[in-house]
């Protein structure tokens, strides 16, 4: 019989006959590949455990605190009856007639049924489903006192010289290691394997098994090779989900940004961008590398790639517009990291390390973070309970894996690069420090404004409408001119027609007042020359200072 990796190092690891309880985390919900006889099948973990790596065990039990005990089949189940009546005659109890529904006191009688197993020379394997409802983490002191007892008897186990001696395995299950309490994941006697969503390869295997038993249907205009690249970060029970619907690239990609936004509990917004790099006005420095990247991508070049951008640069300059024009340029996916912080203790970690997971099944894809001087926070950050810490060092330690150069790109969006901690902006994490400005020649004004244009799909009636906004003179972001677009469509509609004309354009530059914040934006322009790795980045005007304004004199570190 062929095992998936997880099951293979699960296996090595039993095998060294030092530890004898696992706890199995990740894509535990989905359906495992078992191989039999050259025969493969998909068959959910449960059944897997028990009919393949389980398989040649004389006991094999499974416990939740909702569903109660059950057995692989009922001659296991009634020996465990027997058992029970034995216990029941020797304790004066009547636990024949109903086991308690507390974890801890069925947790007792299966430590009492195990240890006489054991020592009858007999192999056994229990599972304990949703363990983090057993032994949910926090703080000792606030557990009840049922979990703290389950808590008791589980590292008991793991360390119990009878079980190391005997063929015996214990496997607790859950979706996120975090969610289980620290003093059984971080106990010698207690190894963690984690069970990935499917790769590009899992997921073709697997493709071509269902649609041989579902085919598509005439005439679609999805294929394989499309269908395992659209599925990139689901899982197989949620690729089956989506084959037994109406299927087209249109539906897919619906369904796909529908499911990776709930798996991932609202904690990422998927974004298929439908702009490329052509639509961004200006900037061209900026453009050129970006656009380089994304050749790089399309092409396998994942090598030259940095592992993250800062996208840098006051306000309106399309920060985040020209990073999703990037994820469509290189054709791929990409998704704004929402708050994962949480109030409840232990939460925020497992949020994150949902995240985590979920985008290294996703890979490749562009991770934006807005506004990251305040979303990420630094490990100097104290007051709670060190979790801002943890988090920081989780996404640190993620960013400056190598092993993810070109799989996971990040892009930090801030004005406030200064407020940045070292340790992301340092070279192997965030390394390219993009900056954004303001237009500043005719050109570059011009540029805006058609791009603006494009982007809003405003008609203009003449071209006597970039003559009016270049003789304006007003420097205007970004955003400020879609701001005068859309107030200028507004007088056209008022008017009932549908081209913007030149008197138009005049009207809303002249009644537009744009935002006025000039010592912020100093300080963001100022912050941004600081940060940029690069010269030809930098406005004419800015190059000249920009060796010493970038870097310290001074001696090496």
């Amino acid at each position: 019989m062929t095992f998936p990796n997880w099951a293979e190092e699960l296996r090595d690891k039993y095998c060294s006959r030092t530890v004898t309880m696992f706890v199995l985390s990740g894509n535990v919900h989905d359906l495992q590949p078992m191989e039999r006889g050259g025969e493969l099948e998909y068959v959910p973990l449960s059944s897997f455990l028990e009919s393949a790596l389980f398989g040649q065990r004389d006991l094999v039990v499974r416990y939740d605190r909702g569903g109660g005990l059950t057995f692989a089949n009922s001659d296991m189940q009634q020996d465990f009856r027997r058992a029970l009546s034995g216990y029941d005659s020797f304790h004066g109890t009547n636990l024949s007639a109903g086991l308690p529904r507390s974890a801890d006191s069925v947790m007792t009688i299966l430590e009492s049924y195990i240890r006489l197993r054991l020592m009858d020379g007999r192999k056994l394997a229990l599972t304990i489903d949703y363990a983090e409802s057993v032994v949910p983490n926090g703080d000792l002191g606030q557990m009840s006192q049922e979990d703290r007892n389950a808590l008791v008897i589980l590292k008991r186990w793991a360390q119990n010289p009878l079980f190391l001696r005997s063929d015996a395995t214990i496997c607790l299950i859950t979706e996120d290691v975090a969610m289980l309490h620290v003093g059984l994941t971080r106990n010698p006697g207690v190894a963690t394997v984690n069970l990935p969503l499917p790769d590009a390869t899992d997921r073709r295997v697997f493709l071509e098994w269902q649609l041989k038993r579902t085919p598509l249907p005439e005439g679609s205009d999805v294929t394989l090779d499309t269908l395992t690249e659209l599925t990139c970060g689901l899982k197989r029970v949620q690729i089956q989900q989506l084959l037994s619907r109406q299927v087209s690239m249109a539906s897919l990609r619906k369904q796909k940004k529908e499911v990776i936004e709930a798996e991932s509990g609202g904690l990422l917004e998927f974004i298929e961008s439908k702009y490329d790099l052509s639509y961004v006005a200006g900037n061209e420095g900026a453009k050129k590398k970006l656009r380089n990247a994304a050749n790089a991508l399309r092409t396998g070049r994942t090598d030259v790639l940095p592992m993250g951008y800062i996208i840098c640069g006051p306000v309106g300059t399309g920060k985040t517009f020209l990073t999703t024009c990037f994820a469509g340029e290189a054709g791929v996916p990409a998704v704004i990291l929402k708050n994962f912080r949480s109030m409840w203790q232990g939460q925020t970690e497992a949020n994150l390390e949902r995240v985590l997971q979920l985008l290294k099944a996703m890979s490749p894809v562009a991770v934006i973070v807005d506004e990251a001087d305040a979303q990420l926070g630094d490990r100097d950050n104290s007051g709670d309970s060190g979790v801002s810490n943890r988090v920081f060092a989780q996404i640190a330690q993620f960013m400056g894996n190598t092993e993810y150069r070109g799989k996971v790109i990040w892009f930090l969006l801030t004005c406030r690069p200064d407020l940045l901690p070292v340790d992301l902006k340092r070279q192997g994490r965030a390394e390219e420090h993009i900056a954004l400005f303001y237009p500043e020649t005719e050109s570059d004004r011009l540029a805006v404004l058609r791009a603006m244009m494009r982007k809003t799909g405003t008609n203009v009636a003449s071209t006597a409408v970039e003559e009016v906004f270049l003789r304006s003179g007003t420097s205007l972001s970004g955003a400020d001119v879609e701001a005068v677009l859309v107030r200028a469509k507004m007088l056209a509609a008022m008017e009932g027609v549908a081209a913007v004309t030149a008197e138009h354009l005049q009207a809303a530059l002249a009644d537009f007042i744009p935002p006025a914040y000039p010592e912020e934006i100093d300080v963001q322009i100022e912050a941004a020359i600081r940060e940029c790795t690069s010269r030809e980045l930098l406005p004419e005007r800015y190059r000249a200072g920009s060796a010493a304004i970038t870097r310290p004199s001074g001696g090496a570190e």
